[in-house]
């Protein structure tokens, strides 16, 4: 029988937890090096086994498969560790907080018999897919350009909670890699990893308590010339819905709470996303469990995972190539690799 166990117990981690139950997949055991992580796995899963760290879990418990929901900068060193064991693992976006540290996960699972996902279930959202789908079959024509935008709401207590989300040296980033990397996976998968990037970060509201940017602005440039547009920030009083729009010569795809499709074929074409119940925040997706579904039945297949570190290397090359542009102070074409 599957079973699992979680590593980290923030906030993502109920949603994990909701969807192996959906799944019934059993949770024998959860570990957090946070006293206070500790706490919160106990209320979350009450009579499950709650460990200090991931490798005390694994003695006493022996998963089939780790779900990895740490802070960003404790993902490598516990993936590793895991995939060197021969346990399978799924962990939450980002791959890692630096680019070095992704390359060693992606390295790690390359070289393990183990299944390595990386969670970025919007992709597994039914307008993504939609508009991938008419993207492939040429329904908008040739690709002109494209568009995205997240913009959301912080307050302090979400940094005060939580104070590794606003330290670069652990979180990696802010916007860009915490919250904007959806969908900047999204643009990279509906048009090509770019080749050159250009962008501009800042800190404008919560200069004086974090060190991470809450505001970009990026463009980039993808295969066969096609450049996209990226604004972002976390400075708005309520949350916008994510937007992503691509432009084509006999068409347009607009997502914006669902994907509104107008082709040369006449009548626009509305996808609705999914509606699900979920005690995790609904700017999350709507997806997780479908990802996690697709994940546990990747067990034991001889082909790897679809969305594993290769996968979210991508995004991952795309944000560290924009903070190095940004860093530069000056209107620069980044290379991204």
């Amino acid at each position: 029988m599957t079973t699992a166990a979680i590593v980290g117990c923030g906030d993502v981690a109920v949603v994990h937890a909701e969807a192996l139950a959906a799944l019934n997949i059993p949770i024998v055991g959860i570990a957090d090096t946070d006293p206070a992580g500790r706490e919160r796995a106990a209320h979350l899963l009450p009579g499950t086994p709650v460990f200090a760290s991931h490798e005390e879990l694994i003695a006493r418990t022996s998963p089939t498969v780790v779900h990895v929901t740490t802070p960003h900068h404790q993902h490598a060193d516990v993936v590793c560790d895991l995939l060197e064991r021969g346990i399978h693992v799924l962990q939450e976006k980002p791959l890692a907080h630096t680019l070095a540290d992704g390359e060693r996960i992606a390295a790690a699972a390359a070289a393990s018999d183990a299944q390595c996902g990386v969670c970025f279930q919007n992709r597994y959202n039914a307008p993504i897919q939609a508009l991938k789908q008419a993207l492939d079959a040429g329904e908008l024509g040739a690709v002109n350009g494209a568009y995205g935008s997240v913009i959301w709401a912080r307050t302090p207590d979400y940094y005060d909670d939580r104070p590794w989300r606003g330290r670069r040296s652990a979180s990696g980033g802010g916007l860009l890699i915490n919250q904007a990397i959806h969908t900047l996976d999204a643009m990279a998968w509906l048009l090509g990893e770019p080749d050159q990037v250009a962008g501009t970060i800042a800190t404008l509201r919560y200069r004086d308590r974090i060190d991470v940017e809450d505001t970009a602005s990026a463009w980039f440039r993808h295969p066969g010339g096609v450049t996209s547009t990226f604004a972002g920030s976390l400075t708005n009083e309520t949350y916008r819905l994510v937007e992503i729009e691509v432009y084509g010569s006999e068409g347009t795809g607009v997502i914006r709470d669902g994907l509104e499709l107008n082709t040369g074929s006449g009548t626009p074409r509305r996808v609705p996303e999914r509606r699900v119940r979920t005690s995790g925040r609904t700017y999350w997706g709507m997806s997780h469990q479908l990802l996690i579904q697709d994940f546990h039945q990747s067990i034991g297949s001889p082909e790897r995972f679809w969305l594993g570190p290769e996968e979210a290397l991508v995004s991952l090359r795309m944000v560290m190539a924009l903070y190095a542009d940004a860093d530069r102070g000056r209107p620069h074409q980044g290379e991204t690799a």
